[in-house]
């Protein structure tokens, strides 16, 4: 018995990992490059900690979907979620939840770019780590534009862009002049032309909380997105999000491709794109009104409230948005391939500063102002979504009536309406009008 009991012992003290027992946590992610290769590198996590870690790999709709009935019912099936900047303020205003006040002072919370640190915490409170922050700007094949005879701006307009991307389709040879998302999901195509929509001088809401997609801005938006994806876009672009088009680019079947920030590291990557030497980057299209048409995001990791697990949840956050987490990375992969976006002592690297893509990112998410996101006044701060509550289910079925439009099942004139109609339905219901 003293053998056995001594063993048991021995057993428990290897499970400690700073006071606590190790443990197997269950974590929700979204199925984009960085998320993956994180994953990649889980067991270096679990020789540190002791930690093991279950991975739930999720397309994007389907996560936001998922991660938000477990929490809203107190399921319980995730002990970390992945989430971004719509969700963080409201579900820690709600108390869902664990505050990430207590970071450790090695993690180096204030060296985390304080629009995602802002974007991220509520009454300042930091509620979600960021893994990598993002906006959105234009990655273009510069023989392409070259063969046009064009040159591309620092800063064009969406003009430019529809001359261009028609000079550069080539339907012969399957290369679209341009690849935007048409997928519905307030997250996909729904945060493409709400961003787009702010550079036309739209917007979701006047002061009052009334839906304005009757606005001759929104209009406009939509007419020149349908008619110039109609002209130079791929087929099918209506279910196109994320992923479908930047695999299109990394064949070589895109002119340009306006889109997150953090696929620049995918398209310049020779291993996996086609064009890898041929890739120039862009600030996102403006409108002559003074708003650029970026978004401001970050995948960021949160712990809801009630876990059994919050220790190891927590000691998992640290280590996967950590400064050594990017170095680590770096090592193995390069630093055109670790998590941008997050820290300011990443542009501030000189290893770093050499990425050809570097400047241009933290550019596009300097300029994203989610307080001034649009040309007249709202009563709702986003760039690309409006932090209510009510604005994920809204503008999933408002993003479903648009991505109907793109593909002919409907006018875009029928679209708005039913924009218009919904949106002031689920308002009123929520008791904003």
């Amino acid at each position: 018995m003293f053998c056995k009991n001594s063993v048991y012992a021995a057993t428990a003290l290897s499970l400690m990992a700073g006071g606590a027992f190790a443990e197997t946590i269950t974590i929700a992610t979204v199925n984009n490059g960085d998320m993956i290769r994180m994953q990649g590198y889980t067991d270096k996590f679990t020789e540190e900690t002791g930690h093991e870690v279950e991975w739930v790999t999720l397309e994007e709709n389907v996560l936001r979907q998922r991660v938000t009935t477990d929490i809203s019912t107190k399921g319980g099936s995730f002990d970390i979620m992945t989430i971004g900047m719509y969700e963080t303020p409201i579900w820690g205003a709600n108390g869902w939840l664990v505050p990430l006040d207590d970071l450790s002072e090695e993690y180096d919370v204030e060296d985390i770019l304080p629009a995602m640190r802002d974007g991220l915490s509520h009454d300042g409170t930091l509620y979600a780590a960021p893994f990598y922050g993002e906006s959105s700007m234009i990655m273009y094949r510069k023989d392409l534009m070259e063969k046009a005879g064009m040159e591309m701006p620092k800063d064009p307009t969406w003009e430019f862009i529809r001359e261009a991307a028609a000079a550069m389709t080539d339907r012969e040879n399957d290369i679209n002049g341009i690849c935007l998302r048409g997928k519905a999901g307030w997250g996909e195509g729904g945060a493409l032309i709400t961003a787009m929509s702010n550079s036309f001088g739209a917007r979701w809401f006047d002061e009052d909380w009334n839906a304005q997609f009757d606005s001759e801005a929104w209009a406009d938006t939509l007419n020149f997105y349908k008619g110039m994806m109609d002209e130079s876009g791929p087929s099918g672009y209506a279910s196109n999000g994320f992923n479908e088009n930047l695999s299109l680019f990394q064949q070589g079947k895109c002119g340009m491709w306006i889109d997150a920030t953090v696929a620049a590291s995918f398209v310049t990557n020779p291993e996996d794109s086609t064009v890898a030497d041929q890739v120039g980057f862009a600030l996102a299209p403006d409108n002559g009104l003074g708003k650029r048409s970026n978004w401001l995001w970050a995948w960021a990791l949160a712990i809801p409230a009630g876990t059994q697990k919050e220790d190891a949840a927590r000691e998992f956050i640290e280590w996967a948005t950590s400064k050594e987490y990017i170095q680590l990375v770096a090592e193995n992969e390069g630093w055109a391939n670790v998590p941008p976006g997050a820290r300011k002592s990443l542009y501030e690297n000189p290893d770093y500063q050499e990425v050809p893509f570097a400047q241009m990112t933290l550019d596009s998410i300097l300029s994203a102002d989610p307080q001034n996101s649009t040309v007249e006044p709202t009563p709702y701060v986003g760039v690309q979504f409006a932090a209510i509550p009510e604005f994920a289910g809204i503008a999933t079925d408002v993003s479903q009536e648009f991505s109907a439009a793109y593909a002919g099942q409907q006018t875009v004139e029928e679209a708005l309406e039913k924009a218009q109609d919904l949106t002031n339905d689920a308002m009123e219901a929520a008791g904003y009008r």
